[in-house]
């Protein structure tokens, strides 16, 4: 590829995938600060479990939360193409900047193809989602330390598996994919079908089942967990000699992630 058309390429996935991603981001836990700060509505009214009064920009705003939709307006706003579009430029980056720009594989790790390589980092993204969500539906999904202490250990042992077969800048940015992937599935086929239904139900005169809005807002608090580490290992890239230029690069992986998440718990408990 030409040098030049490379690094527009490059300069223009980086504005997109950044914009989407704040936008993803702030969409995300702004509704995790919603969540935190919810009163009881004085006086007291059915079908409302907390009201939010805010002030910003000259305009004063009430966000209520209904425990049953009453009326479903004509138009209802959907939080999902942030994902999306965050997930499809960080995909494009990845293949641009590592596939197509020779940063995948390392010799002195591992005598490898970039095809073989690109099946393992592209095989990652499936597989991750397939063993995070069948995690979720076993006895150990449903408590928040056993989810925790088992996905931190997977994430580990995908770092330093990685760190065997591609270069250690790569080996950053698909576990770092990998978890945007888990976040964008998370919000296309968990939170937003759930949402579906439960809309469809109330539609058709029925109280929605809640159980679909528990598991939706677990997803989601699976994503504003997941998110911090993400961007340290994103920004981490640029502090190789700490990061994925360490002799422990792996080990250093897992620290990131206990401090994302530290701060993660941190953020949502304020």
């Amino acid at each position: 590829m030409d040098p030049a058309l490379s690094e527009w390429l490059n300069l223009l996935l980086r504005w997109f995938h950044v914009f989407a991603g704040i936008l993803w981001i702030g969409q995300t836990w702004l509704f995790t600060w919603f969540e935190g700060h919810f009163e009881p509505p004085t006086p007291p009214r059915p079908n409302v479990s907390g009201e939010l009064w805010m002030v910003h920009s000259g305009g004063f705003y009430v966000v209520e939360k209904q425990t049953t939709p009453e009326l479903l307006p004509k138009t209802l706003h959907w939080f999902r193409w942030e994902a999306a579009l965050t997930w499809l430029s960080g995909l494009g980056l990845l293949l641009l900047v590592y596939y197509a720009g020779g940063l995948l594989v390392d010799d002195r790790v591992a005598d490898i193809g970039v095809a073989t390589a690109g099946a393992i980092g592209l095989g990652l993204l499936v597989a991750a989602w397939l063993a995070y969500d069948g995690l979720c539906h076993t006895p150990l999904g449903r408590s928040d330390v056993g989810l925790a202490a088992s996905g931190f250990c997977l994430i580990v042992a995908v770092a330093f598996g990685l760190t065997q077969v591609l270069s250690g800048r790569a080996t950053y940015m698909h576990v770092g994919a990998m978890l945007g992937t888990l976040m964008a599935a998370n919000v296309w086929v968990r939170i937003l079908p759930a949402q579906r239904r439960m809309i469809a139900t109330r539609k058709g005169g029925a109280v929605p089942d809640p159980s679909l809005g528990e598991q939706a807002k677990l997803r989601s608090k699976h994503n504003t967990y997941m998110v911090v580490p993400l961007v340290l290992i994103m920004i981490s890239n640029h502090f190789p000699t700490i990061s994925y230029g360490h002799r422990y690069n792996w080990l250093m992986l897992g620290f990131f992630v206990l401090v994302g998440w530290g701060a993660a718990k941190v953020v949502r408990e304020r």
